[in-house]
């Protein structure tokens, strides 16, 4: 078995101090025969090796020699987080640098034709911004790294038989209601859809969440709506793609035959979606042509470096973006 350099997944192991590596190391132990989802790993070699040696595996830094038959973890090292840094359970400002520099290496990789796709695993939003970026999540990093400009990557939580795009996300709950316009929606949805076609959606049909209860109800209890939400849809449908609504969320999901809602703020799409998954949740960006997933929980600082982290989420993840799901 060879890894094909374009249908490679790369795995960043997240914030260093968080369960990011463990995990990470225990979904390509768990996935090193897999002639589709093998992934191969972004870290420091330190941090890995000693987690590979436990679990009785080597590890493999020799790119020509990447998806061999051998018990090996293939590991493209990064040395992004000082040792003495290394404390796991640890909020740093130093691993909120790793985390983003093992971002940056697997887009380098993507962009130079090798690989299908990146997962990540999770970050800190404390320790990004305590090393000077501001960050509220992996989709706005990967629009400043890639310099596609806002509102040109989006959320899309995947879990217990949904899939739920946000067209807001981590933001105050005012501020998200008052930057929703038709012009976000359709970018939204457009980036939906694109994506369920990636993941072997032929004909996408795709629902779309109201802004207030009941869809405003005919105006009843808002005309925002009408004025924000109908328009897009309209829109949208003159643009080919299958958009429904906008209809109340709680009616909406009881329906049959979507293949994807998108939700207008951040706890309408993250509530049914972990409420039926919960840590088991897939988080995959979307939009400007990159396929990038994470998972639906955090970076776990209390039992980090504990031996005890599930990586069952990690490697979902993974088979998401590797198309094997």
């Amino acid at each position: 078995m060879r890894l094909s350099d374009t249908r490679s997944v790369l795995l960043t192991i997240g914030d260093p101090n968080g369960i990011g590596p463990e995990i990470a190391t225990k979904a390509a132990a768990s996935l090193y025969q897999d002639p589709v989802c093998r992934p191969v790993l972004l870290g420091d070699e330190y941090i890995i090796s000693p987690l590979a040696d436990s679990l009785g595996f080597g590890v493999q830094t020799n790119r020509s020699k990447w998806g061999s038959d051998e018990k090996t973890i293939d590991l493209h090292p990064i040395e992004a987080m000082p040792t003495a840094e290394f404390i796991p359970g640890k909020v740093s400002a130093a691993a909120g640098r790793a985390t983003v520099a093992y971002v940056e290496s697997a887009l380098t990789l993507l962009s130079d034709g090798f690989g299908r796709g990146i997962v990540g695993c999770p970050h800190s939003e404390t320790a990004v911004n305590l090393s000077g970026r501001k960050f509220s999540g992996y989709p706005s990093l990967l629009a400043d790294l890639l310099k596609t400009g806002p509102d040109s990557i989006f959320l899309m939580l995947v879990g217990g038989g949904l899939r739920i795009v946000h067209a807001t996300l981590h933001e105050g709950i005012s501020g998200a209601l008052n930057r929703i316009d038709p012009e976000l929606v359709v970018k939204a949805v457009v980036a939906a859809d694109a994506a369920l076609r990636e993941l072997g959606v032929d004909k996408p049909k795709i629902g779309l969440f109201g802004i207030n209860p009941h869809a405003g109800e005919n105006g009843l209890f808002g005309d925002e709506d009408d004025r924000i939400i109908v328009p897009a849809i309209q829109k949208l449908r003159e643009q080919g793609i299958d958009a429904h609504g906008p209809e109340g969320a709680d009616t909406m999901l009881a329906r049959d035959g979507y293949d994807a809602f998108v939700a207008m703020y951040h706890d309408q799409g993250h509530i049914p979606v972990k409420l039926l998954a919960g840590r088991k949740s897939t988080a995959l960006s979307i939009g400007a042509n990159t396929l990038f997933s994470s998972v639906g929980h955090g970076a776990a600082f209390d039992i980090a470096g504990k031996n005890c982290a599930d990586p069952e989420a990690v490697i979902r993840a993974v088979r998401l973006v590797g198309g094997a799901t």
